[in-house]
């Protein structure tokens, strides 16, 4: 589903979101949530936002929460259509494209409300209006991102709340690194799911031995280090703790997903984005927005590559941009309710 949702024939990527919106595939979601809670008694659930799993997570009757973790993601006039890769701006052409295009993507996906209701009635729930209801009937919709990376809404439903950035490793990237050498240090990461980012990888690895640098390529589980031949420069690890090496790093190259992104903003260190798809051009005009690093084509050569990372490293300006944002991200970590807080306070009511 997701390659035809990446590519550029509209019709078969409905089709794909019509197909997974099936009623065998939202039922064995639902059917899980629900067998779940019966196995293990819970007093609410915290659910990915797709139709099966909110679905039988609101028929057990529990308080839930929607959990989106990248921008928000419903489709709102007034939003540029997350996917896209678009900026919000000036000019009736631009206003009237987003407000056009999200009224036109909902209205693609309500098409599989027959599909959905099927299994909304056999678990005793009323008929969705529209796909989305599923988020209105969630006790809250947690956006696990900040609100000064997103762009702002014209409006939001009462229910959403943006909860901040989830900037703790994951639990396979506790490989061991130990920093070696003085020359700036360029960590490199793509996604951790196959994104046929061999190729880019190994550009990004040429185009690093071009320059006076130290670089940390991280495959993620989905790829071999030994899938990438590197120069003497450049190290090759599957995994390692981002948390350990941002701060030393003078810039990250990645493909611009949430996680890493963020977690690189955080850190107050620019970013050469190069995006592969999915929501990764949303998150690269939102960092650009911000001043805090360039974008390249995903086709890049060795030579723009390595231009691109020169350029980060010989301005001062992308580093400071990212340590702005860096700090506003730390203001509002001190200030806003957390997921947890969230989701306790869901406890509480």
């Amino acid at each position: 589903m997701i390659a035809a949702m990446e590519g550029r024939n509209p019709v078969r990527a409905f089709r794909a979101v019509k197909d997974f919106a099936g009623k065998q595939m939202t039922r064995r979601y639902a059917d899980d949530v629900v067998a779940t809670v019966r196995e293990f008694p819970v007093d609410a659930v915290l659910a990915d936002a797709l139709p099966g799993i909110l679905i039988g997570a609101q028929s057990t009757g529990l308080p839930t929460a929607a959990l989106l973790a990248q921008t928000y993601l419903r489709p709102t006039p007034g939003l540029p259509l997350m996917g896209t890769g678009w900026s919000p701006g000036p000019g009736v052409l631009r206003r009237a494209r987003d407000s056009v295009a999200p009224k036109t993507a909902s209205w693609l996906l309500d098409l599989t409300l027959p599909r959905l209701n099927v299994v909304v009635a056999g678990y005793g729930q009323p008929p969705l209006r529209d796909v989305f209801e599923l988020f209105d009937r969630c006790m809250k919709v947690l956006v696990m991102t900040s609100p000064s990376f997103d762009f702002v809404a014209p409006r939001l439903p009462a229910n959403v709340r943006y909860v901040g950035p989830q900037l703790e490793d994951p639990g396979w990237a506790a490989g061991q690194w130990h920093s070696q050498g003085t020359d700036p240090l360029v960590l490199v990461a793509t996604s951790s799911i196959f994104q046929h980012q061999v190729d880019l990888l190994q550009r990004i690895a040429r185009a690093l031995g071009q320059l006076p640098v130290r670089g940390l390529i991280t495959t993620g589980p989905a790829l071999g280090p030994d899938e990438i031949e590197a120069p003497p420069n450049v190290e090759v690890v599957q995994a390692a703790p981002h948390s350990r090496i941002l701060p030393e790093a003078s810039a990250v190259i990645t493909h611009a997903g949430h996680g890493t992104l963020i977690k690189a903003l955080a850190a107050g260190v620019p970013l050469v984005c190069i995006p592969m798809g999915r929501d990764q051009k949303d998150n690269t005009v939102r960092a650009l927005r911000h001043g805090a690093g360039v974008r390249l084509s995903v086709k890049s050569t060795p030579d723009k590559i390595a231009a691109a990372v020169a350029d980060i490293l010989d301005n001062p300006q992308y580093t400071a941009a990212a340590r702005r944002f860096a700090h506003i991200l730390a203001q509002e970590a001190a200030t806003t309710p957390s997921a947890a807080d969230e989701a306790e306070a869901m406890l509480r009511s």
